[in-house]
């Protein structure tokens, strides 16, 4: 845990919020997989497994925007790409993903301490919740938001306040974590605390940039958050 970590809110949080892709689950590569496979389907070259770990973040559609060529970015391009992407990930949605390290010890000494969970993901909404369910069943996560229609995606606040909403807690008592700038910027747009994990797609220095109250390296370290 950094040095540059600034003073955090109110602790111990009664609920945190957790970011899915890059934080909790590893997916990189079945996300780049099911993505390479529709970009090839409409003639366009396969990107290195890495590559995507700038690319993934915003939602399907801003992922196809990254990764297409510059002069090849339409809507209805993205359409067809990202409905590819649909096809191809629902057959290969955890073929290589798993829980990182650590993550099964520390919900289980949360579920032990009867801390409240929730998920909040730019991931569309049946594919998050299919991955809770199938990765994460062993314990109780009250909220599992994706992306849905009518619901503006991370890092607009309204996802997050929706949380707080449901859960019945202020913002302000609550600390989203996450692997990306956009879930630093949800967390500070939210009033949440913004825990950055090291572990997940994007850098230490991105979160740091983009807002982070304290960044961690090992899921062990939120505990001691918490203690």
């Amino acid at each position: 845990m950094s040095n540059r970590a600034v003073a955090l809110g109110n602790r111990p949080w009664p609920a945190l919020v957790f970011d899915l892709d890059g934080t909790l689950i590893d997916s990189l590569r079945d996300i780049a997989e099911a993505a390479n496979s529709s970009l090839v389907e409409q003639g366009f070259p396969a990107h290195p497994i890495e590559s995507y770990r700038r690319f993934v973040g915003d939602g399907v559609r801003v992922l196809f925007e990254r990764a297409l060529p510059t002069d090849r970015r339409d809507p209805e391009l993205i359409t067809r790409c990202a409905s590819g992407f649909a096809a191809h990930y629902a057959h290969g949605w955890n073929r290589h993903t798993q829980l990182y390290p650590g993550i099964a010890g520390l919900l289980d000494e949360m579920s032990r301490r009867q801390l409240r969970l929730a998920v909040l993901s730019n991931k569309p909404h049946p594919f998050t919740c299919q991955c809770v369910r199938h990765f994460l069943s062993a314990w109780n996560f009250e909220v599992v938001a994706g992306q849905r229609d009518g619901i503006p995606k991370k890092p607009d606040p309204a996802g997050a306040v929706e949380i707080a909403r449901d859960l019945g807690v202020a913002p302000a008592q609550l600390a989203l974590v996450g692997d990306s700038s956009v879930d630093m910027e949800t967390a500070r747009n939210a009033g949440f605390d913004a825990i950055g994990v090291s572990w997940g797609f994007r850098t230490r220095e991105e979160l740091w940039q983009h807002g982070a109250h304290v960044v961690i390296d090992d899921p062990r370290q939120l505990l001691e958050l918490l203690d």
